[in-house]
């Protein structure tokens, strides 16, 4: 869970996950601004239906309000009487203060929110011109517009602007709502220290010192507080103590510049009383700082990192004849089938991170025109030279208008279709930028028939920026399908070789047929933003557009230090 936080375009920034708004061409930084463009009369206008008072003139006195649908993730309740017909639907998250007699509204108010990337979190941004005291609700108020969207498409988008809709859909003139989203959820680096010391103090009798060594970080009140202690070293004056790794938050609450102090208490009281010339009991040196820091799921997706969603469905014989009500792919009216069920859940929250919202649709194990030889690797649109499609709606109709003209076979193949994607997801990591992750969807109604393949398949795309969840339909045994996750070891090749990342997600569709398909994307997705993180990590690649100069670091202070790895030598007197 990562946390959101709205705001209105002023004001100053909450913890966690901003989102701004701005009603009309004002900004908002999830905050929020709005602002109407074009003159006032023709503006004012569609505002103006409803109004208890004011003439054609009057200059609306904004306040927005902010909606989760129900289905979504909230604490706070509906109490607006404009929406007792919505009530059930529409959960009130807060509103803003109003904006006196202004068209281009710059709200102060900051939401936080939390963000979840497996979940479609649906907003409601309804704007009304307030007439009565500002803490009542919007009964009495007119309203000017609402906008709808994900929380996804804000994250995805970082700036978003929408036009502002009228009930039935009518413009609100040319009023817009810009909504602008900012990852807040904290520090999530860690520093890597070495240390070492020479010419010790011997404290021992009949043997040397055993030393170890003390970090302390100094507290806003100038109090100490241990951070970590190393290991002893035995009979050894001149140790160099084990390498070992700190979070920011433990070594100084994620504020790189807070003062930091590496002791080891070896002063000798008597020897500073009675040696005029005494220094110290020894010399400790900071032998080598590295300073990395940890991007979120967040970071690479407001980075512009984009999510390319590719799906591959099972057409073999064992699905049944489509013809026929019993079959895996029966096209009923009134039901979509697990396939559309499972496509459509999934396909849904990924949407909302790709662009051009144009997605991969792929077939395998069946007979396919004009010659009707066995396919593992084909555009169920039957373009081989574009097999993608128009949004996830373009999936559904490609795929309804696949099945009469195909002869479901066999066997089940996946593997071709796995290192079909992988050849992309290949390209990409050429770049040397995380600029598109991989995420390929395979539904299928039994255990494939060439396991080893899809074995070593995996192995090799978990090197690359690539995700695989399988979703099993039916009431197949899939228990063999299980060794291809790897939450229960390490999957390797059928040469022995390991998997680099755990890239596989398989989930058996009827252990989550009573639920809704909100939990069914929960579910098959909660994965993918360790996934990305891990991958990008391990390839040491940023979020696009964050720079990764490197500065000269100051061992006393650690925001010196810069975003890549920095090494330093110094030496620090033990007092």
């Amino acid at each position: 869970m990562n946390w959101c936080c709205i705001w209105m375009a002023s004001g100053g920034h909450p913890a966690w996950f901003v989102l701004r708004n701005l009603v009309s061409s004002t900004k908002l930084d999830m905050g929020w601004e709005a602002h109407t463009s074009g003159a006032v009369a023709p503006v004012l206008q569609p505002w103006s239906e409803g109004k208890k008072h004011g003439g054609p003139l009057d200059v609306a006195s904004p306040s927005l309000y902010v909606f989760w649908h129900c289905a979504t993730r909230t604490k706070g309740l509906c109490r607006c009487a404009e929406h007792q017909e919505q009530a059930r639907h529409l959960l009130l998250v807060d509103r803003t203060e109003v904006v006196r007699s202004s068209l281009h509204p710059v709200f102060s108010k900051v939401f936080t929110l939390d963000y979840y990337f497996e979940e479609a979190q649906k907003l409601r941004f309804e704007v009304y011109d307030t007439h009565g005291p500002s803490n009542l609700g919007c009964q009495d108020d007119d309203f000017l517009g609402g906008m709808e969207c994900t929380l996804g498409q804000i994250v995805a988008q970082k700036k978003m602007t929408r036009a502002l809709l009228l009930k039935f859909g009518r413009n609100a003139g040319k009023s817009t709502i810009t909504v602008i989203a900012e990852d807040i959820s904290g520090n999530n680096g860690y520093v890597e220290l070495s240390f070492r010391a020479q010419k010790l103090d011997d404290k021992d009798l009949f043997s040397k010192s055993d030393p170890f060594l003390e970090l302390y970080r100094v507290n806003d009140d100038q109090s100490e507080q241990l951070v970590y202690r190393t290991e002893v070293v035995k009979n050894n004056l001149s140790p160099a103590w084990e390498p070992f790794k700190v979070t920011l938050s433990s070594l100084c609450s994620g504020q790189e510049t807070r003062p930091l102090k590496a002791q080891w208490d070896c002063v000798n009281a008597k020897y500073k009383q009675k040696k005029r010339h005494y220094k110290n009991s020894g010399v400790v040196i900071l032998a080598d700082l590295k300073f990395y820091r940890v991007y979120s799921f967040l970071d690479y997706i407001m980075g512009g990192c984009q999510i390319h969603f590719t799906v591959a469905i099972d057409f073999t014989a064992s699905n049944g004849d489509p013809r026929n009500s019993c079959s895996l792919h029966y096209i009923n009216p009134f039901q979509p089938n697990e396939y559309l069920q499972a496509l459509v859940a999934v396909g849904e929250i990924c949407q909302d991170y790709d662009s051009d919202k144009r997605f991969s649709a792929l077939g395998f194990g069946a007979r396919i025109p004009p010659k009707y030889e066995v396919s593992h690797d084909f555009a169920i649109n039957f373009n081989p030279e574009d097999d993608e499609c128009e949004g996830i709606q373009g999936v559904v109709e490609a795929y309804q208008n696949c099945l009469p003209r195909v002869q479901l076979y066999g066997p089940t193949n996946v593997a071709p279709i796995i290192s079909k994607v992988a050849r992309m997801a290949a390209a990409e990591e050429h770049t040397g930028e995380a600029s598109q992750y991989y995420i390929l969807l395979v539904l299928t109604d039994g255990v494939v028939t060439d396991m080893a393949d899809t074995r070593e398949a995996i192995v090799r795309a978990s090197h690359l920026p690539m995700s695989i969840i399988i979703v099993g339909v039916g009431n197949a045994d899939f228990t063999d399908m299980q060794t291809l996750d790897g939450d229960d070891g390490v999957l390797r090749s059928p040469r022995g070789e390991p998997a680099l990342r755990d890239i596989v997600q398989f989930v058996p569709f009827r252990e989550l047929k009573s639920a809704s398909p909100a939990a069914l994307a929960k579910c098959v997705l909660a994965e993918v933003p360790r996934q990305v993180v891990e991958y990008y990590s391990h390839k040491e690649l940023p979020p696009r557009g964050i720079s990764t100069h490197t500065h000269e670091a100051c061992p006393q202070r650690l925001g010196q230090l810069g975003v890549q790895p920095v090494s330093v030598s110094s030496t620090l007197e033990v007092p």
